[in-house]
């Protein structure tokens, strides 16, 4: 049986689940000024390679430049490298949004998309050369952990939830992959 338009009548009575791209943009622009902000204050504020030591020194600000991957992993040679990634990235999440009518996957696409973007515009606009910048880096906790930024740590949030995600069988459209029982 179908209504009046067509549609079948079991697809008519089920509501379609909304998209979450404003939630997905949402997140990210927050944490695109969280970042942003953040960096500004931190170059305004605090010199390079000083300390300003909050609890210790376990948690520390400081500001570092890094020409490299994240978490000044190395690779300063090939920063246009990781610019091109970052672009690619948010070009594949923008692409993957109109999918989306998961939260969870709202969320995590949304940490990534921001925390993304955040890099992406210190590699575009700041010191060497434009599209070869260094991202500013401010968190440091801890001598054992690399010093990282509010991008980074988005960047690692979205990666855990999207793995929690896919661990539970969520599919970015929202539905649920089939349990593989034997």
């Amino acid at each position: 049986m179908q209504t009046a338009r067509g549609t079948p009548l079991s697809e008519a009575s089920t509501p379609a689940r909304p998209r979450r791209v404003a939630l997905l943009l949402g997140v990210a622009v927050i944490v695109i000024a969280a970042d942003v902000i953040s960096k500004v204050l931190v170059v305004a504020n605090i010199p390079e390679y000083t300390y300003v030591h909050l609890i210790g020194n376990v948690f520390m600000l400081t500001q570092v430049r890094n020409g490299g991957a994240a978490f000044n992993l190395g690779g300063t040679s090939i920063t246009i490298v990781f610019t091109l990634i970052a672009a690619a990235v948010i070009a594949f999440i923008l692409r993957a949004a109109g999918r989306m009518r998961s939260v969870g996957w709202a969320i995590a696409l949304g940490l990534l998309l921001g925390g993304a973007t955040g890099n992406l515009i210190d590699r575009i606009f700041r010191h060497p050369a434009p599209f070869r910048g260094d991202v500013v880096d401010w968190i440091y906790v801890t001598r054992y952990w690399p010093v990282f930024n509010v991008a980074d740590s988005c960047i690692v949030c979205g990666g855990i939830v999207l793995v929690l995600l896919a661990l539970r069988g969520i599919r970015i459209d929202g539905t649920h992959a089939p349990s593989r029982r034997p």
